[in-house]
């Protein structure tokens, strides 16, 4: 599978102003994924740099916070010493950064009144870090009901009055939007709500789909947009890449840290995106996208959990599969249904046996039009660029995709005999063997890359030198050495060490989560209507 660019294309105008929309382009990287390599004289520095004083300064400060929350907040409050709170909280928590090296916090623009933009939308969620504007505005946030119990944050926590959810409650988050909206609506009465529309975090090389809840009440917000120029990105905090706790452990050993927030024009949306909330976030997006000269993508937090499931082939950070992925869902297909129909997708490409197609019958063997996403996802297959492709590709990708974390199930579908010998994939119609060529077309699709050299498996595997393997061959091997992957076909690279565990429920990192209603897909096909 290879990624090939097919131009621009013109996007529908809005009346929101937006102007000109540019194709939604795949990213260059992953954006879930933060590959960090440190030179020896950085590692050096991990070990012998001021960890200890810094650590000792950054507790003292949380210490003196939490202590002043929770003096302050019952002393002063009721004193009408609300102002007084805020300037001090807001000094210690500076004076907490500082120690932890953020001895300089740029900001531009202007944060408007509560009365101009009662929500601030944030871009791009990367860290824990990204809290440093929470703090400096005090302004509320949406957190997890759970979060008023912890000990000691709590107490600030509860002070900045945040929008809770609550996970036990089936109906929390049409009451958060609820709630968000009767406070954006309040006139300027409730501080302001700032929100991280990505629900997740990323590594900012783009950003992703923006959840509408934020956009839901219609009304203005104010777009800020984050950037972290060091040299040294200790920063990011992605599903795949260092861990939380090395993340602050490198980033307190660092000399100093840059963060830059940029307050944006207040964004006033037009009547049809005040019907349209995913409209509205696309909008926006874009014009947080042009401030920080990156691209936008239509990837989700659930091209996240495919990026990082569990499985003996976990996908590179170049993969492909999250392009087509998203390309799948543009098609009004949805690959939880999808599941079902592999068997009936395999045995047709199964009869024809590596003959290739074009893009008409393309179309009527996934009965849907001909379309610019049709056309985006064959020329994902269409490496020469000669018009046609071998269906028996498309099924091991969508096979992948359908269940990512069921690698043999995969490469069994791929080449060994079903209930038609005849009809195998790729494996030879006597005994569903195959050789090296074929192993590496497998491969190659399964994990969504245009180059792979697979000799080095294909020796170990085929002990005999007989020049071809089955099924049973392949799965004995896989189960003798579960870690081939990283041994034969990435013996060079070293991100599947420094991956994050999969997290056993998709709930997406950072402290922002995704309060959009789950039954509400908010005019998602409108929005690829008028992305596309």
């Amino acid at each position: 599978m290879r990624l090939r660019g097919r131009g621009p294309r013109a996007a529908p105008s809005s009346s929101s102003g937006a102007g000109d929309a540019r194709r939604l382009a795949p990213p260059g990287r992953n954006p879930f994924v933060h590959e960090l390599r440190l030179s020896a004289l950085q590692k050096a520095q991990s070990i012998w740099s001021p960890v200890v004083t810094a650590e000792a300064v950054y507790t003292c400060a949380l210490c003196a916070l939490f202590a002043s929350c929770r003096t302050l907040s019952h002393m002063l409050i009721k004193a009408d010493g609300i102002w007084v709170v805020d300037f001090l909280l807001k000094a210690i928590m500076r004076t907490m950064w500082f120690a932890g090296g953020f001895h300089r916090v740029a900001v531009k623009g202007r944060q408007a009144l509560p009365a101009e933009a009662a929500i601030l939308t944030l871009a791009p969620h990367s860290s824990y870090f990204d809290a440093i504007p929470v703090t400096m505005t005090m302004s509320s946030i949406v957190m997890k009901a759970e979060s008023r119990d912890i000990p000691i944050w709590g107490t600030l926590i509860r002070y900045i009055r945040p929008v809770f959810v609550s996970r036990s409650d089936q109906d929390s988050r049409r009451k958060t939007v609820e709630e968000i909206k009767r406070r954006a609506q309040s006139d300027g009465k409730w501080p302001q709500i700032m929100i991280f529309p990505e629900g997740t975090c990323t590594n900012r090389t783009c950003l992703i789909t923006f959840k509408p809840g934020a956009f839901i009440p219609g009304v203005p917000v104010q777009p800020v947009v984050l950037r972290y120029p060091n040299k040294l990105d200790t920063i990011t905090w992605t599903w795949q890449g260092p861990g939380a706790l090395k993340i602050l452990w490198l980033t307190l050993c660092q000399f100093q840290n840059q963060v830059e927030i940029e307050f944006l024009p207040v964004y006033c949306p037009s009547e049809e995106e005040k019907r349209n909330p995913a409209l509205y976030a696309s909008n926006v997006r874009r014009v947080m996208a042009k401030a920080l000269g990156v691209s936008v993508t239509d990837y989700t937090f659930e091209d996240c959990q495919l990026a990082l499931a569990e499985g003996q082939l976990r996908l590179p950070a170049d993969t492909c599969l999250l392009e087509f992925a998203r390309l799948v869902r543009g098609l009004g297909l949805k690959p939880e249904n999808l599941e079902k129909e592999l068997d009936k997708y395999s045995e047709s490409a199964r009869m024809k046996r590596g003959e290739k197609i074009g893009l008409p019958e393309f179309a009527a063997y996934l009965e849907v039009p001909v379309s610019d996403a049709l056309e985006d996802m064959f020329s994902l297959f269409d490496e020469s660029g000669g018009g046609e492709i071998d269906l028996r590709e498309y099924v091991v990708a969508l096979s992948v995709v359908c269940r990512p974390s069921q690698t043999l199930a995969t490469i069994q579908l791929a080449f060994k005999a079903s209930r038609f010998p005849e009809w195998d994939m790729y494996g030879s119609p006597e005994d569903g063997s195959i050789d090296e060529a074929n192993l590496s077309c497998i491969l190659k699709t399964a994990l969504g890359v245009s180059e792979l050299t697979v000799t080095d498996l294909f020796q170990a595997i085929d002990r005999e030198g007989k020049g071809r393997i089955t099924f049973d061959d392949f799965r004995e091997f896989a189960e003798m050495y579960p870690d081939f992957a990283e041994d034969y076909l990435y013996p060079d690279q070293t991100h599947f060490d420094t991956c994050a565990q999969t997290p056993p429920a998709p709930t997406p990192n950072g402290f922002c989560i995704d309060f959009s209603p789950e039954n509400s897909d908010f005019g998602r096909k409108n929005s690829c209507k008028k992305v596309d």
